[in-house]
């Protein structure tokens, strides 16, 4: 079979303005301290996953995976890195793992 060659051009959605973005006010972005670090020893992943079409954030270190959030309505991606952030802190204090992407595990037995 053979294989087909991807489009070499990108479809961009404007120009960034590079300076405007570099210039932003560190006052004004939140301090996300476990993200900060899950980043540096594990990684988070943003983006949708099927089956839920849904925005999902998703934190692991290691194997292990830490945090699963599905973005909210009217969410911002900023709120939903704070909460990613929030869960973190949860799964490496408590040992409380946040899943909002699995429905919870029924307790009846056949």
């Amino acid at each position: 079979m053979e294989r087909r060659r991807k489009h070499g051009t990108r479809h961009t959605r404007g120009s960034l303005n590079e300076e405007a973005v570099t210039n932003l006010p560190a006052s004004s972005l939140p301090d996300l301290p476990y993200l900060t670090e899950i980043i540096e020893q594990g990684g988070i992943s943003v983006g949708i996953i099927s089956p839920v079409s849904d925005c999902v954030a998703v934190a692991h270190e290691g194997t292990n995976t830490l945090a699963m959030l599905v973005r909210r309505e009217g969410e911002t991606l900023l709120q939903l890195l704070t909460r990613l952030d929030f869960a973190i802190a949860r799964a490496q204090a408590d040992d409380i793992f946040t899943d909002e992407v699995n429905p919870p595990a029924s307790s009846k037995r056949p």
